[in-house]
């Protein structure tokens, strides 16, 4: 584990993925890194960190439900003291084409992926307001700028990431916070992995640099973002997308 200063952070959407790459990131950068999901799949992610060295805390928390939201960061500032480092990567799917897409496929998604957004930075940023210092990194998506065909809950969801990124960069840049977004393109997942080999040949296809991107590539750029150098930085968009996002 690295030298640095040492920060607590949290991670939502930690139990695989993107999610639990940026956990494993964070925590070799030496933070203390508190691995969240709305099951109790974090606890292996929090045993991949324990096992390199690090120090980690799995919680579980539905980032859709405030009082959830709360009770989890309760749980981080008894252990550890206020969350300085926050990624909000935690997001559900349910797509399906627009004129047959249910209430509750459209609701379901948008508390997930923006509302729960919004529910951790509100816990997160009066005790980072109080420190004059913190780092918030929400996970967005290239269909959130480019749209999404059967997506629309998703696309507006992820597309919603980046005002409420923009709106909280300049609310609470005067106290030394920072508020960036991250856009993967499409991503080797478990879910991808099981998808049929003519879709990931034509994924392949439509990504410039001719490749699915994996989550450690994801992770790197959120960790730098994260960091202490990183702190003239705020209101960006950063796509880790391989170039399908261009002009957008």
């Amino acid at each position: 584990m690295s030298e640095v200063q040492s920060r607590v952070a949290l991670v939502t959407g930690a139990s695989r993925g993107i999610g639990r790459a940026i956990a494993v990131e964070l925590a070799r950068a030496g933070h203390r890194v508190a691995c969240c999901s709305s099951s109790d799949g974090a606890k292996d992610a929090q045993a991949d960190i324990e096992g390199e060295g690090g120090t980690a805390l799995a919680v579980q928390a539905d980032v859709g439900n405030p009082a959830a939201v709360d009770a989890a960061f309760g749980e981080i500032e008894a252990a550890w003291g206020p969350v300085e480092v926050l990624v909000n990567n935690a997001g559900i799917t349910a797509d399906g084409l627009v004129a047959r897409m249910t209430d509750d496929q459209w609701g379901d998604v948008l508390r997930t992926n923006l509302s729960g957004a919004f529910h951790a930075i509100r816990r997160a940023t009066p005790k980072m307001m109080r420190n004059r210092w913190g780092r918030i990194v929400n996970v967005s998506s290239v269909s959130g700028q480019a749209g999404a065909a059967g997506q629309a809950n998703y696309s507006a969801a992820k597309a919603g990431l980046l005002g409420l990124t923009r709106a909280i960069a300049r609310e609470l840049a005067p106290r030394g916070i920072t508020c960036n977004a991250v856009a993967p393109g499409p991503i080797v997942t478990a879910m991808t992995e099981d998808m049929p080999a003519e879709w990931r040949a034509v994924m392949e296809a439509t990504v410039p640099l001719g490749r699915l991107g994996n989550p450690e590539e994801v992770a790197s750029v959120v960790g730098y973002l994260c960091s202490e150098p990183a702190g003239y930085i705020t209101g960006a968009l950063v796509p880790v997308d391989g170039g399908l996002g261009m002009g957008h």
